[in-house]
């Protein structure tokens, strides 16, 4: 190899640590979450709500490998996590009910505007309620596709608590569990997906 090449991948490697360092930051510097699901579904059957077997699941499930996450949108289409390989996917489980989820859809709104082209947007309605989420998303007119589990969901991707966002890299490996709200339009989540999407 000639020193070019050695520093071309010098600088890759570089940038990789600053963008899983930069992710890391972000994910220990929490906003307030929702809680822990198993709360939240305590709270609401106290309040009379019904809790869905579906979200109780969710807490319940052990770890699967990532191709084998599937979900269901408005139309019933059933989309895989393996069929998104060769793409940067960015997942977020969320509520309507839920402050920090809806405080930071302003900015996954703006995120995927950036990425639309270049990265898959999942938001996932942890309640398995699409049709209100749908309505949501309609009546904000946030341009986000909603999604509900078509599998279960096992703890290394949703753990305890709402919102809970997980970037997966073009070959479908996790790079980032974010637990709790964030602000996605900041520089360096920018600058962290862009070098996602720019690497090969």
């Amino acid at each position: 190899m000639n020193r070019k090449q050695i520093e071309f991948i010098m600088k890759k490697q570089f940038k990789n640590v600053v963008f899983r360092t930069g992710l890391f930051i972000m994910a220990t510097i929490s906003l307030v979450a929702c809680g822990n699901t198993d709360n939240s579904k305590e709270s609401k059957a106290e309040s009379g709500d019904v809790v869905t077997e579906e979200v109780q699941e969710v807490a319940e499930v052990e770890t699967a490998p990532a191709n084998d996450l599937s979900f269901k949108d408005k139309n019933g289409d059933v989309v895989s996590l393996s069929s998104l390989k060769g793409k940067v996917v960015f997942i977020n489980f969320w509520a309507t009910w839920c402050p920090p989820c809806i405080h930071e859809l302003p900015s996954i709104n703006e995120l995927r505007k950036t990425f639309k082209d270049d990265i898959e947007f999942v938001m996932v309605d942890v309640d398995n309620k699409i049709e209100q989420a749908t309505a949501f998303m309609e009546e904000n007119k946030y341009d986000l596709p909603v999604y509900t589990p078509a599998s279960n969901i096992p703890s290394d991707y949703l753990g305890g608590a709402i919102p809970t966002t997980v970037i997966l890299d073009k070959n479908g490996k996790m790079v980032s569990r974010i637990e709790g709200g964030r602000d996605y339009s900041a520089p360096e989540i920018v600058q962290g997906l862009t070098q996602l999407v720019e690497s090969h």
